[in-house]
């Protein structure tokens, strides 16, 4: 089935993500611009506007009353998901480079960068709270001395942060206490995303090592290994199938004087289990930086370095995949 082209950015996509129903997709980019889409038709309900510089990411609680992002003007903004009303607006002394609620939408959490003489922190508001809003005071602010964190997922139950760091590390804060719970170094390089499985028991990371890597969520115990020979900026887990997508590509500075079947910008599909690829699916003009399912598992969505989101439909029973011969 022909690929549903989502055109709302001028820049390179940064992140996607869907709202738990899969019926609504937001998507934000390198320009001050936050989209939410229709998933089943690709038809753009509306836009956030009030940033003034890149956008790095975005997440939409339980109920999808609220959406929440964070970019590279300093800022992290809480917002009404329906009317398009910011609601909050919080400042900080450096880029947000990751951001979520927690299981219940009650607390949100976001990473600040390591730029500008200031450190990485990691920083939790309760939106119960309205005193740490109008004060921009969290009630708990974790600094990240060694490694500033790349990218962040809230842990199962909303008990602890899973962070990974620009040094290939992975930690689990508490959401308490502030304590590093568990300490693992699993990859080489930086880690680019973190996304949970559907029943929150596992994670995938991706990384600049080529790899992207399998762990459990309670312990960060690793499981399994999925090899490329490119970059991995984003991966994740299908809801009801053992695949993992993994997207990423030759890194975009040198895009320009490669073709685009030498650059590998496919969407790669890797058995989880058996840990090897069987599948590809070809579309954009450049790395992919984002990828994530449709919680039904039916689709899956891809946002590139060309500005471009794609929503591919497919049942992988029926689906004709290209192989690199």
């Amino acid at each position: 089935m022909k690929p549903i082209l989502l055109q709302g950015h001028e820049r390179s996509i940064t992140q996607i993500k869907y709202n738990r129903e899969g019926d609504l997709l937001f998507t934000v980019a390198k320009d001050p611009i936050v989209n939410v889409w229709y998933s089943v038709n690709g038809e753009r309900l509306g836009t956030y506007m009030g940033h003034t510089g890149a956008v790095w990411c975005v997440d939409a609680d339980w109920d999808t009353k609220h959406v929440l992002t964070g970019s590279a003007d300093n800022s992290c903004r809480l917002w009404d998901c329906e009317t398009g009303k910011q609601l909050a607006l919080l400042k900080t002394n450096s880029a947000v480079r990751t951001c979520g609620f927690d299981f219940g939408g009650n607390i949100i959490m976001f990473s600040t960068d390591k730029q500008m003489g200031y450190q990485c922190f990691v920083s939790f508001f309760d939106l119960r709270d309205p005193s740490q809003i109008d004060s921009n005071e969290p009630y708990m602010k974790i600094p990240c001395s060694d490694s500033k964190i790349t990218s962040a997922v809230w842990g199962p139950l909303g008990e602890c942060i899973i962070a990974g760091h620009e040094n290939g590390e992975l930690n689990q804060y508490s959401a308490k206490s502030g304590e590093v719970l568990v300490n693992v170094k699993e990859h080489s390089r930086q880690i680019n995303d973190i996304q949970l499985s559907r029943d929150m028991t596992m994670f995938v990371t991706a990384s600049k090592d080529n790899t992207a890597k399998l762990f459990d969520s309670t312990t960060l115990e690793h499981q399994k290994t999925f090899r490329t020979e490119r970059p991995v900026n984003s991966a994740a887990l299908s809801p009801n199938y053992d695949h993992v997508v993994l997207g990423g590509g030759q890194e975009a500075m040198d895009v320009t004087t490669t073709s685009t079947r030498i650059g590998k910008f496919e969407a790669r599909f890797f058995h989880l289990a058996i840990e090897e690829e069987f599948g590809r699916i070809k579309g954009h003009f450049g790395p992919i930086n984002s990828v994530a399912f449709h919680p039904d598992g039916k689709s899956y969505s891809s946002g590139g370095e060309d500005g471009y989101v794609r929503i591919h439909y497919f049942d992988p029973q029926y689906f004709e995949f290209e192989f690199e011969i």
